[in-house]
């Protein structure tokens, strides 16, 4: 039997979280000799394509993001025999799901000594939110705060929040998941030729967008905020896959600028993304710590973004960004506004790349090994 201390990662799905996030951590581990674990739904297209770096060992187990779907119940089942015969020394769970599912199967090893971490990426309850999120989400993670040795928070409303209302033993803040800075620092493709390639010309303002076409990152207010602006030469981008694609372009079709509104779906070059934009878009609902606007930042794209407890923690207002309402006219008025004053836009990108150093991944991977091991 190996001597190594054991650490068991927890998520909801492997490639749109653990692969996103947390590599970095799982490198941590086996660098200070521990031997790594990963309990997740492989949602890969071909499972064949789950590969995890740096995880010694990897458990498929299917969660249902559906609270009340009955497959959380097979999960729970999974993941307790999963940590009951696995002596872990730390269970590290994130997300919705993840998170309650592991607090709850991990009662038992807790007692054994086990420190249960739980990262909440954004409370599904803050300032603002619709009744039924405090109802529902509220009560549980408070009730299970109290099989939570660490609570880790990630923008400040949370943590106020955290440290006011759930009994962890502790609550912490850190700076998020982390940008790695540098690889959004420079590009090896020339905006232009990238625009090129894309189908925007170069008297063409590039407008961009990163992010899920679901409802919550609110694609659609950019759309109709943007067809007041036919007299303009500009091509709205956006990158990213889900399940409104054809709605949105239904709305762009009735706002008369479909063939302004390029849909990309998924990309890799992000960075090169970013650096041909004139300017980056994001009006998210509601956000727990947004990496898009975080890699925005450290690419030096100007932002316009709606203002949330996540966005609130990364922009200043007129200094390193600018916050519109949740309103067409003022959206309009916003990008307008941006697109004549390109020595405002040079500002924001100069302020956002002295501010999100902060946010660099050495400086939260740092944060992370102070709590994991101390």
């Amino acid at each position: 039997m190996s001597d190594k201390k054991k650490v068991l990662f927890v998520a909801t799905v492997v490639k749109t979280h653990i692969m996103q996030f947390h590599i970095p951590y799982l490198q941590m581990f086996q660098e200070h000799g521990w031997e790594t674990a990963v309990a997740s739904r492989n949602d890969y297209e071909n499972p064949q394509d789950c590969q995890i770096p740096y995880c010694d060992h990897y458990y498929p187990v299917d969660f249902e993001r559906n609270p009340i779907k009955p497959g959380n119940i097979g999960a729970y089942r999974e993941l307790k025999r999963i940590i009951d015969e696995g002596d872990y020394d730390i269970i590290h769970c994130h997300t919705p799901m993840g998170g309650v599912l592991a607090r709850l199967a991990g009662r038992a090893a807790r007692k054994r000594g086990c420190k249960m971490i739980y990262t909440a990426h954004g409370f599904h309850f803050f300032d603002g939110a619709p009744l039924p999120n405090w109802l529902m989400y509220y009560p549980v993670e408070k009730h299970l705060a109290r099989d939570t040795d660490i609570l880790i928070t990630m923008n400040r409303e949370d943590y106020q929040r955290a440290l006011k209302k759930m009994p962890a033993k502790q609550v912490t803040y850190v700076h998020g998941v982390g940008v790695d800075t540098k690889r959004f620092a420079t590009t090896s493709v020339a905006p232009e030729e990238l625009r090129k390639e894309i189908g925007v010309a170069e008297d063409e303002a590039m407008i961009l967008t990163v992010g899920e076409l679901i409802k919550r990152k609110n694609h659609e207010l950019v759309l109709r905020a943007l067809a007041p602006l036919t007299d303009r030469k500009w091509k709205y981008v956006i990158v990213g896959r889900g399940v409104l694609l054809d709605h949105l372009k239904q709305v762009a079709e009735e706002c008369g600028i479909s063939d302004r509104v390029l849909f990309l779906g998924y990309r890799r070059d992000i960075p090169e993304m970013l650096h041909a934009c004139d300017l980056f878009a994001f009006t998210s609902l509601q956000e727990g710590l947004p990496v898009a606007i975080m890699e925005a930042m450290a690419a030096g794209a100007p932002i316009v973004c709606t203002r949330n407890r996540g966005t609130a923690d990364l922009i200043e207002d007129g200094v390193s960004g600018s916050f519109t309402r949740m309103e067409v006219a003022d959206l309009t008025a916003q990008i307008t506004r941006l697109l004549d004053q390109p020595n405002l836009r040079k500002q924001y990108a100069r302020e956002s790349l002295k501010r999100i150093g902060t946010f660099d991944i050495d400086v939260v991977k740092k944060e992370m090994e102070r709590i994991y091991f101390e």
